[in-house]
């Protein structure tokens, strides 16, 4: 062994007998996979037997990995207690905002978002000789993009770096063989937990939403399990909103000697570790946690867990750009990890507070967060990596493209990412074989997302982008105290709380109020109070991020830094997507034109554009739950590079006539408008376009000729449906009709003046072939045909499969062949006419009409109309429109 370090006695657990399989598999492997149950001490003893492995070199570390603060704490305290040392010596933590590390320590217990951080710096992570990813179920976004980044270094820059991935539920075969990577399994639990589900018929009875139902089973069951049951009990649920629901419900109902605590991952951290310690001696504990006491830790004395079977996960929505939070069943493999905290130390109890029958319809595991998260952060720390498509990366799970796709747009838009080249130029690149430049990765759109100096400064800070942007653009702008408060204070959960636990309105939306009690210390409005402990955590981010800044401190309670920055403008910063314009006292439109509820007046009743820094609701009825308003100058000022002046013409259907006005935009935003008194020709005839378009054809001057010109034009396309002759009905002509009518409203103002235009030239100047084609037409499809009479009868198009001559059959005597158009191709449908003009025959065959159907005809009408010829042998008499008398026959 390379240097001294002798492992301590190891308590009694599970995974000591799974040691000898993996200190195998990691002496000849680079990644290797541990399985191992709850209960099983991975977390307790796996750091300190690699930390006496062969392959770590004295000075190099062991990072452990954990997905909460309050884990990486716990587990940092009890391995230092185990080599019987402070935490800070060899053992050490480093979280946000907090660390206990030495030059002496050799295992760091970090939390997953501090990796990415490291890797940044040290792409090779030259003094570490293995990460270990705790709890690597859980599949945090940041532990996914850490387990790539540490995948990509290994791959390049460390090949005997160890990579260890331990999971409690995780499908370990597979992840194994995706690795690839051997894989150790340890036994489970060390002492029985019984199992008990909700009766059916109780569960018919409660209400369906989850508060409501949790607000009627749980104090029950918390009483019924003390009385029932020794040792402390552990109560799961979703949200903080719900534990404290459930204190204010248990109340003084504990029996004597029973202490109650929260235990979430906002109360600071003496509360926290008051809910872990052991209870004292003669007392009990009931722990109200949220998932954070899912993993890693074990809470001493817990002999019953009550589990209220939902989660609070965060769901981003690609399509809005919305994250909201959302109650949802627990997953199968999260509600044994809550059960196994029953039975770490004893014999214990799970009260499961669904069905059995519902447990075997919840989902087997919770979706991986980086399915359902934003990844703006994510991209930009792999721009930094110098990735620029994600799948050149190795992923479980890939991130979705249209999230990537979104998180690139949004980075652009802050500057945090630049487009480095476009596909042309990149393409011939590609294509040039001297090209050596090691730095240029093509994604498959033959782009590259690089980072800026911005972007490489946002994420230094440790903040989501936005945040980031805001800390940094603001301090430029002179408002650094307040644009790092509001930072926090948007970090973090709201402050602000009614002053009665049970009001049940929603907090006022206001931003500045915030920034007031936290100038202040005191609630901003009569019926407010202030969560003390979200303070004092919004202060210490604050005061963090002012110095990660290299700024003169600057105290978070002068309320007039505070209180008279621009806090409208400084939210614009961070969700510069959420500017809006108030469209009714109740309505605002945002900059990208959806709409979202806010009752304006709960702000400022006389304000016309906020900024929106938080949305709740749903992604069809989002309503705005905290905002600023913002003044048009500052609107101007900070975004003048998005708005633009153009000159919008509309047809005013109301007026009847085209009118012009100049606007200021800045997306769906309208920031000024004035009349033009002569508005751009082009535009009034894009107007008027628009307008037949949307109110259709039959607005315009539809006379017989125009109408059968188009359907002569339609027959021709059905006959030959090539480019020579294209499509002429309605739908083809509305869709085309800028290109076909435009130029012929060069002029014109009004309806009016439109309805007098013919559309004959028109329909005739869409034509592709000129006055050559429309020769081709009347020859083709003739307006009319010549008939033995002399007559000209119009021809009817309006069945282009079937064009109609309409005659009197009395002045086709002695035609014997069926006209036809299309150079004789179609023959003519003929409606041959009575002389009163009404229909007395239909066909195609005017031969065979003349041998037998004639003579039918002949004996019905010879009588009504005696006055007309009706010959015996009509093949050979005149043609006539005349009677007999005027053509001088009896």
């Amino acid at each position: 062994m390379p240097h001294s370090f002798r492992l301590p006695p190891l308590p009694d657990l599970p995974i000591v007998a799974a040691l000898p399989a993996l200190r195998e598999a990691l002496a000849t492997h680079p990644r290797v996979v541990l399985e191992a149950p709850p209960g099983a001490g991975k977390t307790t003893v796996v750091p300190l037997e690699l930390l006496a492995a062969a392959w770590r070199a004295p000075e190099q570390k062991i990072l452990v990995l954990e997905p909460r603060q309050l884990a990486a704490r716990a587990a940092a305290a009890r391995l230092a207690q185990l080599l019987g040392e402070p935490v800070g010596r060899t053992v050490g933590y480093r979280v946000r905002l907090d660390s206990q590390v030495s030059a002496a320590t050799r295992i760091e217990v970090i939390t997953e978002g501090i990796l990415t951080r490291m890797l940044q710096d040290d792409p090779a992570l030259e003094d570490v000789a293995c990460v270990v990813f705790d709890e690597f179920h859980e599949r945090s976004l940041n532990a996914d993009l850490g387990l790539a980044l540490a995948l990509d270094a290994q791959a390049v820059l460390r090949p005997e770096l160890r990579i260890l991935l331990m999971s409690a539920t995780l499908e370990a075969q597979r992840l194994g063989q995706w690795l690839p990577a051997p894989v150790v399994s340890s036994a489970g639990f060390l002492f029985p937990i019984d199992t008990h589900y909700l009766d059916p018929r109780r569960a018919g009875a409660l209400p369906t939403k989850p508060s409501e139902r949790l607000a009627e089973l749980v104090p029950a069951q918390v009483r019924a399990a003390l009385a029932a049951h020794p040792g402390d009990v552990l109560v799961f649920l979703p949200g903080v909103a719900d534990l404290q629901r459930i204190d204010r419900k248990l109340g003084d109902s504990l029996p004597p000697a029973t202490d109650l605590h929260l235990l979430h991952g906002e109360l600071p951290l003496e509360a926290q570790q008051a809910a872990l310690r052991p209870a004292a001696a003669g007392r009990r504990k009931v722990i109200l946690a949220t998932s954070i006491a899912e993993t890693s830790l074990t809470i001493e004395g817990v002999r019953v867990v009550i589990d209220g079977g939902f989660a609070r996960v965060p769901r981003f929505v690609a399509r809005t750009g919305f994250t909201t939070l959302e109650t949802v069943p627990v997953a199968q493999a999260a509600a044994d990890q809550r059960r196994g905290r029953a039975g770490r130390l004893a014999p214990g109890t799970c009260y499961r507070l669904w069905t059995e029958a519902e447990h075997y319809q919840l989902p087997a595991h919770r979706p991986p967060e980086i399915h359902t998260a934003d990844l703006s952060g994510l991209v930009l720390e792999l721009a930094l990596w110098g990735t620029h498509d994600p799948s050149s990366l190795r992923w479980l799970d890939a991130p979705p493209a249209a999230a990537v796709a979104q998180a690139r747009e949004l980075l652009l838009r802050l500057g945090a990412l630049e487009i480095k080249n476009d596909k042309l130029k990149v393409k011939n690149e590609l294509l040039d074989s001297t090209t050596t430049d090691n730095q240029l990765i093509f994604n498959s759109e033959f782009l590259i997302f690089n980072s800026t100096a911005h972007g490489r400064q946002l994420a230094k800070l440790g903040l989501p982008p936005r945040l980031g942007h805001l800390v940094v653009r603001g301090t430029a702008l002179g408002h650094g105290a307040a644009a790092t408060a509001l930072a926090a204070l948007l970090a973090e959960r709201d402050l602000l709380r009614w002053a009665t636990p049970h009001d049940p309105r929603p907090l006022p939306p206001d931003l500045r109020l915030r920034l007031e009690a936290l100038a202040s210390g005191r609630p901003p409005l009569a019926g407010l109070a202030l969560h003390h402990a979200t303070l004092q955590r919004v202060r210490d981010v604050a005061r963090h991020l002012h110095g990660r800044l290299g700024q003169a401190r600057t105290t978070t309670a002068d309320a007039a830094v505070l209180t008279q920055a621009p806090v409208g403008l400084l939210a614009a910063l961070a969700y510069p997507d959420r500017l809006a314009q108030r469209e009714a006292p109740d309505r605002l439109r945002l900059v990208t034109g959806q709409r979202v509820s806010l009752r304006t007046e709960d702000v400022d009743p006389q304000a016309r554009f906020f900024a929106v820094a938080y949305l709740a609701g749903t992604a069809a009825a989002p309503r705005a739950t905290l905002a600023a308003p913002i003044d048009l100058e500052e609107l101007e000022a900070g975004f003048a590079e998005q708005i633009s002046t153009t000159e919008e013409v509309r047809y005013d259907a109301t007026a009847q006539r085209v009118v012009g006005r100049r606007v200021r935009r800045l997306g769906a935003l309208l920031l000024a408008e004035s009349v033009i008194g002569q508005p751009d020709a082009a535009l009034v005839a894009q107007a008027l376009t628009s307008y037949l378009q949307e109110s259709g054809l039959g607005k315009l001057n539809w006379t017989a000729g125009a109408r059968q010109l188009q359907q002569r034009l339609a027959f021709l396309h059905q006959l030959q449906s090539d480019a020579q002759w294209p499509a002429f009905d309605d739908e083809a002509l509305l869709a085309d009709l800028p290109a076909w009518l435009g130029p012929h409203l060069a002029g014109l103002k009004s309806l009016d003046q439109v309805q007098r235009l013919d559309l004959t030239e028109p329909l005739l100047a869409r034509l592709p072939g000129g006055w050559a084609q429309r020769q081709e037409l009347d020859r083709l499809a003739p307006a009319a045909l010549e008939v033995p009479s002399g007559s000209h009868i119009t021809l009817d198009y309006s069945d282009p499969a079937a064009p109609v001559l309409a005659v009197k059959l009395q002045e086709l005597f002695g035609l014997t062949e069926t006209p036809a158009v299309a150079a004789g191709r179609v023959p003519l449908l003929l409606h041959l006419l009575s002389p009163g003009g009404r229909p007395a025959q239909v066909t195609r065959d005017l031969r065979s009409f003349w041998e037998k159907g004639y003579f039918e005809v002949r004996k019905d009408l010879k009588g009504k109309y005696p006055r007309h010829p009706w010959p015996d042998k009509p093949m050979e008499h005149i043609p006539t429109r005349l009677t007999k008398r005027r053509l001088g026959t009896s």
